[in-house]
């Protein structure tokens, strides 16, 4: 079985779409740190706040998106809040893509 890379993981990532905002996870700054070690992939996911209502379904898509590189892949989802510079830019991006 071909063992995922860090293109494959970062091209499968940029797909994930948020669920209200037209932009995917990666453009909107959510998605930092991907660390590929073996059978294991670790990412940091930046909210802008850490108690957001939808923080455990983008933990879940993010996880099935990876593991439908590889079905026995190991993905650790590290929790952090964006800076206020970072929660900047995601809302701006936010308001151009806001799904209303």
């Amino acid at each position: 079985m071909k063992k995922i890379s860090q293109d494959d993981a970062k091209k499968v990532l940029s797909e994930v779409m948020h669920p209200e905002i037209n932009y995917n996870l990666v453009d909107l700054g959510m998605i930092n740190d991907v660390v590929i070690e073996g059978n294991k992939v670790t990412l940091t996911l930046k909210l802008p706040l850490l108690d957001v209502p939808i923080r455990d379904y983008l933990i879940q898509i993010i996880k099935e998106v990876l593991r439908s590189l590889q079905e026995d892949l190991e993905v650790g989802v590290k929790l952090d809040q964006m800076s206020q510079q970072e929660r900047d830019k995601f809302m701006k991006k936010a308001k151009e893509g806001w799904k209303l």
